[in-house]
C-alpha cells in the first residue's frame, strides 16, 4: 500500500459514489467452471417433473419453481414459471465467481434470487466493475473485472453509470477538478487506475496533485488492471520463470500441494514449475487464490443433486487457466512493492473537494441512471411498462 502522511484522503465511497450490493445466486448449480455442465445441468431440471423437478431446483424463499419474474437485461431466457417451462438453456456466459476465478453462469433471472438487474443494464465490452474485498486480511482491496462478478462480500462499483463508456461513476466534477490541479484530462480509466494502484486499508484513496507522481500511480494501476481483466494480449512471464507442466496432470486431480524449496506446484502425480512463492501465497481476504480455484473445479457436488453434474475427467483448457493465472498472481505480486513506493504527495484532501463543493456528492449520483431505451420482458412474455 502506498505510504501517506495524512489522514483527509477521500472516500472510495464518495469518489466512486454509485455502488450496488453483490449478488446472491441463492443456489450454486446454475454456476461452474465448464459451460457443458451447465446445458447438462439445465437438461437434467427439463426433464424432471413435480417434486423431482422441486427437488432439483433447490427452492428458497425468493425463488421457487412458480416464481414469476422477468428476463434479465441483455439476454433471452424465457419467462415462463419454470414448473412448466421446456425450452432450451440459455448461453452461458462468463463471469467472475470469485477472486481470480472466472467460471460459466446461466443467465436466466428465474434461477437468480437477487440478480441485481441495475448492473446487467451497464454491463459490455466497455464496463469494469470494481469489487470491494471488504476485508483487512491481507491482498488486493479491490479486483477489477470486465466480467459480470459475483464474487462476494463487498460492494460492486462500476465504472460508468450507462451503456458505452456513457457518464462516469465519478464524484460530479472530479474529473475537472483534477484536470485543474494536475494541469492534464485524466479519463475515467485513469481515476480508476489511480484507485487500484492506491487504495489504503479502511477504503480510502490518497489524490495527489503532483502530476509525475499521479503518473507513475496511474501508469502502475493500469497494469494491475490489465492483469486483473484478462483482456488484450496475454501476460507472460520473463522465459526461465514461466510455468510449464513437467508432468501431465493426471485425468481427475484430488490433491494440490505445493513444495516451495522446488518452486513446483503438485497436482497429484502431475507438476508444474515454477511456480513463484508469491504466487502461491496470493491471497484475497484471507484465502488463497490457487486453492480456491482448485478447489472449484475438484469438488465432486452432492450426489443426486445437480452440482454433481460435472466434467468425467479434468479438461485440457483448465491447465491452460491454470497456468494463465499463476503467471497474474505472479505479475500482481511483483506490483506490491511499486506500489509502496508511492508515497503521495501534494495531497488532494477530502476538506478540499467539500470546499471545491464537490462533496457531499448529490443524492442522484449514489443511484442507478435510467439506462432503459428498449422494453425488457417481464414475467410470462409481458412488457415491463416503463
Amino acid at each position: 500500500m502506498p505510504s501517506v502522511t495524512h489522514d483527509d484522503a477521500p472516500l472510495l465511497a464518495d469518489l466512486m459514489p454509485w455502488s450496488v450490493a453483490p449478488l446472491r445466486p441463492g443456489r450454486a448449480w446454475p454456476s461452474a467452471p465448464d459451460a457443458a455442465s451447465l446445458k447438462a445441468r439445465w437438461d437434467a431440471l427439463m426433464k424432471a417433473d413435480g417434486p423431482d423437478r422441486e427437488a432439483l431446483f433447490e427452492p428458497t424463499r425468493t425463488r421457487t419453481l412458480h416464481s414469476a419474474v422477468g428476463r434479465l437485461p441483455g439476454q433471452t431466457s424465457g419467462t415462463e414459471k419454470l414448473s412448466r417451462a421446456s425450452g432450451p438453456c440459455s448461453e452461458p456466459i462468463r463471469v467472475l465467481l470469485a477472486p481470480f476465478d472466472e467460471q460459466w453462469l446461466i443467465p436466466d433471472h428465474r434461477l437468480i434470487d437477487t440478480a441485481r438487474p441495475e448492473l446487467w443494464r451497464v454491463a459490455d465490452e466497455h464496463q469494469i466493475f470494481a469489487v470491494e474485498t471488504a476485508t483487512d486480511a491481507g491482498g488486493p482491496l479491490l479486483l477489477a473485472t470486465s466480467l459480470l462478478p459475483l464474487a462476494r462480500p463487498g460492494r460492486i462499483r462500476p465504472l460508468y453509470r450507462r451503456p458505452g463508456a456513457g457518464e462516469p461513476n465519478l464524484a460530479p466534477g472530479l474529473l475537472e477538478h483534477l484536470a485543474s490541479r494536475l494541469g492534464h484530462s485524466p479519463t475515467p480509466v485513469d481515476v480508476l487506475a489511480w484507485i487500484i494502484a492506491t487504495v489504503r486499508p479502511g477504503l480510502t484513496v490518497p489524490l495527489t496533485a503532483d502530476p509525475d507522481l499521479w503518473t507513475r500511480g496511474v501508469e502502475l494501476g493500469r497494469r494491475m488492471l490489465w492483469l486483473m481483466r484478462r483482456d488484450g494480449d496475454r501476460p507472460k512471464l520473463p522465459g526461465g520463470r514461466r510455468p510449464y507442466v513437467r508432468a501431465p496432470l493426471p485425468s481427475r486431480p484430488l490433491t494440490l500441494h505445493y513444495d516451495r524449496d522446488e518452486e513446483a506446484l503438485h497436482v497429484d502425480e502431475g507438476r508444474i514449475a515454477p511456480v513463484p512463492p508469491p504466487a502461491w501465497d496470493f491471497e484475497v481476504a484471507g484465502v488463497r487464490v490457487l486453492e480456491q480455484w482448485f478447489s472449484a473445479r475438484t469438488a465432486q457436488g452432492e450426489p443426486g443433486a445437480l452440482t454433481a453434474i460435472r466434467p468425467a475427467t479434468w479438461p485440457q483448457n483448465w491447465t491452460s487457466e491454470l497456468l494463465e493465472l499463476i503467471t497474474i498472481l505472479a505479475l500482481l505480486a511483483e506490483v506490491r512493492p511499486r506500489q509502496a513506493q508511492l508515497n503521495v504527495t501534494a495531497p488532494i484532501t477530502a476538506t478540499e473537494l467539500r470546499e471545491a463543493g464537490l462533496l457531499p456528492v448529490p443524492g442522484a449520483a449514489r443511484r442507478p441512471a435510467s439506462v432503459l431505451d428498449h422494453h425488457e420482458e417481464g414475467p410470462e412474455g409481458q412488457f415491463a411498462l416503463i
